[in-house]
């Protein structure tokens, strides 16, 4: 639910800057966007701007147009209230920045978990809102009674404490910036550009215009004058040349009271109504001298040059205080005009009343300059190569499914060991389920591709299995396009198949990096295909594998492992050798992630689809695992049964030779050969010497294949430049 406390601050800062009809406008948008909520479409994009002001003035400069800014150069973003962030919209984006946001708890919980997943936070704010040294030099606050003044610095107190929790912050003005740092480590300044439906509507309206040659009219659009100490800057200065200029008329946006001073000339004061900006830019045009009054003061000096550059696309000449961003952007004389004091503004102005041609000529000057320098679509690269510079580097897994395997398993270990080094590493799911996975190892998030569409910069994008390369190769904003091969995949089908040779395609592109954890898929990726390969050790997580003694002293028990619907694991085969085996003397379990028993297997006790944080409680439990897979990239259910003290017998293949020695760590049997492998089940259960030399070397074997022992090669690999 929104903050009350800020919304009713909001709502007179709304009433006070725009006026009571546009506060209505607002607030029935509002309380309809309660009842009927927009959802959230699914994406994964770049930036999500998180909006905390109610007043549509500062987000269109501070969202719409950096938004439009990083659009021109190939960054995507999104816009959400702060009231409508969840959690869940953490993992969709790559980076967030939080504008004008009041700390709320889920503020807080939504930048931690993204901080968990070494996403980086910007702050971004227009104005010295953020702490009270600042805001109590704001001379309309003195109106405000005690209940206004405590909300009005409840919020301000809460922006402070959103600002404390981002790690760099955007802003608008050197001077905001300076202040800035005292609270982030670093800070860019951005400043207010146009947008392109901005510049559009001005030099429409500055087209279509008709202007009365008798009259001179001098604008000031800035709400209302009453109490306004910019105004009275100028009030003895425009009263002057009210004075002295019967064709001077003076142009006011908002105006509720005229001061005692301008009341002899009211026949001469044009009062405008609050506008939306898309009708700004015509009262802009009508007008000969824009005025920008702006008292000095730190606060002031930290806003932006908005009446200029608004003006300056309308070929309006400004003449502005000689303070801040005015005095920091304009040229004096050239493409605007300076103010010090008083004398400045008089002298200033009464040139610009009888100089129609230097009215014209700063105006047209202005309007060189702004139309290049502050447009949205030229002023973007230097933002986004900001965030961009601050944004770790972002690696995307391409899995068919999340479904727990020996590959996908291997994959988030990958994640993990990347993300704790810094990397946004995430995984991008091929089937309808975009649940995170959540394991020992922390929470690695995952989007569909199928329910969600991903439209974001990404260095390095991974391909798992064949039918995940074309998405990969077919992704345009990856830097690096990789497959990790973690099998001979031509072979998972059979023969006539026609997927056979589109998996086979896989193998031979030259824009991809090919990766394997495999020394055997190393080989024949380089001999068979000519590919360069980058090899990584397979490693094990050996806490998850705790060593448990085995007695030998009672029933046996056996464990197969394997999808039985896979006929490259060969499942049937170590069913065929469990039938030949004494039932009294030994007791058979199977464990399988997919495919369930065959009607003729026999079976003491099947576990389906174990989570994969209690796959260790199976082996322990087991005394000795049957393997008879004929195709494995890596096989891990050996080095995992070692690790845990038990012992293998297992059909050599290029996925276990490369760490399995018949007679060291393990007993090899040769496919099809069901008597030998009945044999070398017998011989463990009879030598206790054998058994204790096989467990000995299994433990080594294991302990060499720790996760810490491989954690560089596999950085290096994914995070060399």
């Amino acid at each position: 639910m929104p903050d009350i406390k800020y919304l009713i601050e909001k709502s007179k800062e709304t009433i006070n800057e725009e006026g009571v009809k546009e506060f209505a406008k607002k607030s029935f948008r509002y309380i309809k966007g309660q009842r009927n909520p927009v959802n959230h479409k699914k994406s994964y994009k770049d930036v999500l701007f998180i909006n905390g002001c109610t007043l549509p003035h500062p987000t269109r400069y501070r969202i719409d147009h950096q938004i439009e800014q990083l659009l021109a150069n190939g960054y995507t973003a999104d816009i959400i209230f702060y009231d409508k962030l969840d959690l869940e919209m953490e993992k969709y984006y790559r980076t967030f920045v939080f504008f004008r946001c009041p700390v709320t708890d889920t503020i807080k919980d939504f930048i931690a978990k993204a901080k968990i997943q070494n996403k980086v936070i910007f702050y971004d704010i227009d104005d010295l809102v953020f702490d009270k040294q600042y805001t109590k030099t704001i001379k309309h606050l003195n109106d405000m009674s005690k209940e206004e003044l405590d909300l009005y610095y409840d919020g301000v107190t809460r922006m402070g404490e959103t600002l404390k929790l981002c790690d760099y912050a955007i802003t608008t003005t050197p001077t905001l910036a300076n202040e800035l740092k005292k609270y982030v480590k670093e800070v860019f300044v951005n400043r207010n550009v146009a947008s392109e439906k901005m510049t559009e509507l001005s030099i429409r309206a500055t087209k279509n215009i008709v202007k009365d040659d008798s009259k001179v009219v001098i604008g000031y659009l800035s709400g209302s004058i009453t109490h306004n100490a910019d105004f009275e800057l100028v009030l003895p200065t425009i009263t002057k040349i009210m004075k002295k200029y019967e064709h001077a008329y003076l142009k006011v946006a908002g105006i509720l009271d005229l001061p005692e001073e301008l009341k002899p000339f009211s026949e001469r004061i044009l009062k405008e109504p609050f506008v939306s900006w898309k009708k700004l830019p015509d009262i802009i045009a009508s007008l000969d001298i824009n005025l920008a009054p702006l008292e000095d003061s730190l606060f002031n000096r930290a806003k932006s040059e908005n009446k200029w550059v608004e003006a300056a696309l309308c070929k309006v000449p400004t003449v502005a205080s000689d303070v801040g961003a005015f005095q920091e952007m304009i040229v004096d004389g050239k493409d605007g005009f300076l103010c010090k004091n008083e004398k400045d503004w008089f002298s200033v102005l009464d040139k610009l009343i009888v100089n129609k041609e230097l009215r014209r000529k700063v105006g047209e000057e202005a309007y060189s300059r702004v139309i290049k320098n502050n447009i949205t679509t030229y002023t973007g690269y230097p933002l986004t190569k900001f965030i961009a510079s601050k944004l770790p580097k972002t690696i995307a897994f391409v899995l068919p499914t999340t479904n727990i395997s020996g590959g996908v398993n291997v994959i988030l270990k990958h994640c993990s060991i990347l993300r704790k080094t810094g990397v946004n590493v995430f995984i991008i799911n091929s089937d309808k389920v975009d649940d995170n996975i959540i394991n020992q190892d922390g929470e690695t998030e995952v989007v569909s591709n199928i329910i969600s569409r991903v439209d974001a910069k990404i260095d390095m994008m991974v391909a798992s299995l064949w039918s995940t390369l074309e998405y990969v190769r077919g992704y345009s904003k990856v830097l690096t396009k990789a497959y990790l091969v973690q099998n001979f995949e031509t072979d998972f089908m059979k023969y006539g198949d026609s997927s056979r040779i589109i998996a086979n395609s896989t193998y031979s592109y030259d824009d991809i990096k090919y990766i394997t954890i495999s020394k055997w898929c190393q080989k024949w990726l380089e001999e068979d295909y000519g590919r360069k390969v980058t090899y990584i050790r397979n490693g094990l997580n050996l806490k998850q594998f705790p060593y448990k003694e085995r007695k030998f002293d009672k029933k046996i028990k056996i464990l197969v492992e394997g999808n039985s619907d896979d006929y490259y694991k060969n499942v049937d085969e170590s069913f065929k050798i469990v039938e030949k085996l004494d039932k009294e003397k030994y007791e058979i379990h199977f464990l399988s992630y997919q495919g369930t028993p065959k009607k003729w297997y026999y079976v003491d006790k099947f576990m389906h689809r174990v989570p994969y944080d209690e796959v260790a409680k199976v082996y322990q439990e087991a005394d000795i695992l049957i393997k008879s897979s004929i195709l494995e990239s890596f096989s891990y259910p050996p080095l995992e049964m070692m690790a845990t003290g038990g012992i293998c017998v297992v059909v050599p293949n290029d996925g276990n030779v490369e760490y399995l020695k018949d007679g060291e760590n393990c007993l090899f049997y040769q496919r099809g050969s069901i008597e030998e492998a009945i044999q070398k089940i017998e011989n463990i259960t009879k030598d206790k010497k054998l058994r204790e030399k096989l467990i000995k070397n299994g433990q080594a074997t294991a302990k060499d294949r720790s996760w810490k022992n491989i954690e560089k090669e596999i950085i290096g690999v994914y995070t060399e430049e």
